[in-house]
């Protein structure tokens, strides 16, 4: 495969996933965390943080906005809801994971 047709089907799969988590709002951030390890705030840092390897500045806020396909304050105020105890406790575990502090 050819380095441009590499990239096409790569900007393909990322505007893909882009639709699947803007598509699927029932999906909340701390289930993806807790399953996955990366939530659409993490996938918006990416984003951010390739933009800038390429000279490209963009901050937080926009990034995310691609992200969730509308400003996060709108869409937490839309579809986000309450923590559950269990989510919670799932999430702490797996930030103590993360850090490398788990037993």
């Amino acid at each position: 495969m050819d380095k441009q047709t590499q990239l096409e089907i790569e900007a393909a799969a990322f505007r893909r996933i882009i639709k699947h988590f803007q598509s699927h709002t029932d999906v909340q951030n701390i289930d993806l965390m807790n399953l996955a390890d990366f939530c659409r705030n993490c996938f918006s840092k990416w984003y951010m943080a390739e933009a800038k390897e390429k000279g490209v500045e963009i901050d937080y806020d926009a990034a995310r906005e691609v992200v969730y396909g509308m400003p996060y304050a709108e869409f937490k105020e839309k579809h986000q809801t309450p923590a559950t105890p269990e989510q919670l406790a799932t999430f702490e575990a797996g930030e103590k994971r993360r850090k490398g502090q788990a037993s």
